[in-house]
């Protein structure tokens, strides 16, 4: 068993779980960074992958149903940043309520197109980079090779910089911290918010086109709480991209472990408790010491 764990195998298989993980937790960062607390998580990773399998499914091309997955997270995300800032809705019941409308318009919509309310018709993969060093493990060549593995380590990198580095990032913070402030030195508090809520949807939106190309379909609810364990990495890397990452990297590792002990003779139920088992420890043991953006959840009241 520990050399399966310390296997190459092993770690592709836990960098295949932990991607959608960290792209959906990256975007809540940004989202609850600039104020608003994102629920709304879960469905936009449907609702990408979705329209990741649609746009694929009815052109042949993956960088299509790229797109089209990424235009359904932000149009998701649109709908929680208007009920969230304009019209200053309850966040949390914003985000519960667009969770479960992902569910049933997706399910709606499958019946529709792929005459059946459970999976949708398969679709193609992406495209793959060789990786001839690593050529006698196709399946790790396979994965390390997926330029949405690729893509992800960027945002990461890319997005620890921007949100600490430039002053897009400083502004987002400002507005997460101290709205009234921002909003003295003039900086659109409203605007900036929406900009993190949209990059959390664009993010969002790609976690659930990786899980469509992963699965190569659709399937019911295929979200699998990803979106929670998302925000619960978030919480757990004090809203920082590289410890959201770090946090999304454990979860995976705890799922990947789930996975090598089946068959294994542990009771079924108890291995499928391990990742959610994981995320409750790892939240009792770090909640006390992540403190939230000042503002985040509180929707912003002009003074006139």
């Amino acid at each position: 068993m520990i050399s399966q764990i310390l296997s190459l195998a092993f770690l592709a298989q836990t960098i295949r779980i932990t991607v959608p993980y960290a792209l959906a937790s990256i975007g809540g960062v940004y989202s609850e960074r600039g104020g608003v607390t994102n629920i709304a998580l879960e469905g936009i990773i449907l609702t990408g992958a979705f329209c990741t399998v649609v746009g694929t499914y009815y052109t042949g091309s993956p960088l299509v149903g790229i797109l089209c997955g990424v235009s359904g997270g932000l149009l998701t995300a649109l709908i929680h940043a208007v009920v969230s800032i304009n019209i200053k809705a309850d966040q949390i019941i914003s985000g519960i309520a667009i969770n479960l409308f992902a569910v049933g318009i997706t399910k709606f919509v499958l019946e529709i197109l792929f005459h059946s309310s459970s999976n949708s018709s398969r679709i193609v993969g992406l495209p793959h980079i060789p990786m001839g060093f690593i050529e006698h493990q196709p399946d790790v060549a396979h994965l390390l090779g997926n330029p949405m593995v690729l893509a992800t380590i960027a945002i990461i990198i890319a997005s620890q910089f921007i949100i600490f580095r430039t002053r897009f990032g400083l502004r987002l913070r400002a507005v997460g911290e101290n709205p009234e402030a921002a909003d003295t030195v003039g900086i659109k508090v409203n605007l900036y918010r929406y900009y993190g809520v949209m990059i959390s949807g664009v993010l969002a939106g790609l976690s659930g086109a990786w899980l469509a190309f992963d699965q190569h379909s659709f399937t019911d609810g295929m979200s699998a709480g990803r979106g929670y364990i998302a925000l619960a990495a978030m919480i757990v890397g004090k809203w920082n991209p590289l410890g959201a990452a770090a946090a999304c990297l454990l979860f995976g590792f705890a799922e990947s472990l789930q996975i090598q002990l089946q068959g294994g003779g542990l009771p079924t139920q108890f291995i499928q408790m391990i990742p959610y088992i994981a995320t409750i420890i790892v939240l009792a043991g770090f909640i006390g010491k992540a403190v939230a953006p000042a503002a985040d959840g509180v929707p912003y009241e002009k003074e006139k």
